[in-house]
């Protein structure tokens, strides 16, 4: 009797765990800052996709409010200095995923989307890490407005 018990708990365990990762529909937002392990992973998955034009610092391209060699708008930084906590996590999850082209008439610039490579997960994850440089009153703004 007993063991009977203890495999049920361990099954009721496995389902709660389960379908706690598995949602019906994708509501993942407001990405927060929670998650050390969520900040560690958008780490990687940044430095692998993003830091080339993002810097390694989050600082952005040199100038990033002039236009490239190409005349095309540089990278911005995402450290809390630039605009990227003006937008809710919606928005800033749709650029990456699905980049600037697809989201912004005649966009000329080089912010293509990362949704062949990275999961959403991968791109909650890197927002969360993004999020981790920002001070305080400009993070709890833009969780405020990604409710």
């Amino acid at each position: 009797m007993m063991k009977l018990n203890i495999l049920n708990l361990l099954k009721l365990i496995f389902l709660l765990l389960f379908f706690n990762n598995v949602s019906l529909a994708h509501n993942h937002f407001p990405i927060t800052t929670d998650s050390s392990l969520m900040i560690k992973r958008g780490e990687l998955v940044y430095n692998q996709n993003c830091v080339s034009c993002h810097m390694i610092d989050l600082s952005g391209a040199k100038n990033w409010k002039d236009l490239d060699d190409d005349g095309h708008r540089k990278a911005p930084p995402l450290n809390g200095t630039g605009h990227t906590w003006h937008h809710d996590d919606k928005t800033l999850h749709a650029i990456i995923k699905y980049g600037l082209a697809k989201l912004v008439k005649n966009y000329e610039g080089k912010m293509m989307g990362f949704g062949d490579k990275l999961s959403d997960k991968d791109i909650d994850s890197v927002l969360a890490y993004i999020k981790s440089y920002w001070p305080l009153d400009l993070y709890e703004f833009q969780i405020n407005m990604s409710k």
